[in-house]
């Protein structure tokens, strides 16, 4: 279902994302983990069309993710670590936004918002203003959203980010049950390795824009000879604060500034 080769993409003389490749099958829930600034979300970017690459190949469901864009926008559902909603209209109306956007037929978008909202226990709260809902309650009402095009891929960055444990379980509970029931395939990142490792099927750890090592939860514990997933990814990465973070934004800055001097 995705397919990445050689991928790199470099702001400047910084490179963010350093010749990785890997695959995920249908259906399956791949996780993406990584410290800050390891290249995570420029690697998400580039796989949502956001960002284009510097160098390398991205196929989503066969198709080649710089040639047909729009084609591939159709084929995945997205949700961002910062929130996207319209706090000033109902929940039902921003899903119904949502499958104007995507050209969802009345009826079908009717039936699937009323199934989504249902799924996701929003539907008693349809009427009421987003900017009412806790936070919980806008992240399962983003994933349903991203979920109403009926996509084949559903892309989560950090969904869980700030929820209570209840909430988080909650999530994920829903997103295993529309994987398992829809066939969608779920690309994750998060920063709580009990999540990756309880949902995840497979998972990548990427450190300094490669991907430092590959496998099940338990393949990457045999592999380091540790207990947990988290004993494993701190072998796998260290265990010091980084700050590639604020290398990244600073070499995008002069980026822009010596493309903007030479335009003058």
């Amino acid at each position: 279902m995705i397919r990445v080769e050689n991928l790199v993409r470099q702001f400047g003389d910084f490179c963010a994302v350093d010749r990785i490749s890997f695959e995920v099958g249908a259906g399956e829930i791949f996780a993406f983990l990584g410290p800050n600034g390891a290249g995570k979300t420029t690697t998400i970017k580039m796989l949502t069309t956001l960002l284009r690459p510097t160098a390398g190949a991205i196929e989503i469901d066969g198709l080649d993710v710089a040639k047909h864009p729009h084609e591939v926008r159709r084929r995945f559902g997205i949700v961002f670590q910062d929130p996207s909603l319209d706090g000033d209209m109902t929940a039902q109306e921003n899903m119904e936004l949502h499958g104007v956007f995507y050209h969802v037929p009345r009826k079908v978008r009717a039936e699937r918002t009323e199934r989504l909202l249902r799924l996701f226990e929003l539907w008693e709260r349809r009427n009421d203003l987003v900017k009412m809902f806790s936070g919980g309650m806008k992240r399962r009402l983003e994933i349903a959203r991203g979920l109403l095009h009926t996509p084949k891929i559903l892309f989560l960055d950090e969904p869980t980010l700030g929820l209570d444990p209840q909430t988080r379980n909650q999530l994920w509970t829903h997103v295993k049950h529309l994987n398992q029931t829809e066939g969608v395939t779920v690309f994750l990142t998060t920063h709580y390795m009990d999540e990756a490792e309880r949902v995840a099927q497979r998972i990548a750890i990427m450190d300094h824009g490669k991907i430092v090592a590959l496998g099940s939860p338990q393949e990457l514990k045999q592999q380091t000879g540790k207990e947990s997933l988290e004993e494993a990814f701190l072998a796998l990465t260290g265990s010091t604060i980084r700050d590639e973070a604020a290398d990244a934004g600073r070499d995008q800055l002069k980026t822009m500034a010596r493309m903007w001097g030479n335009r003058r």
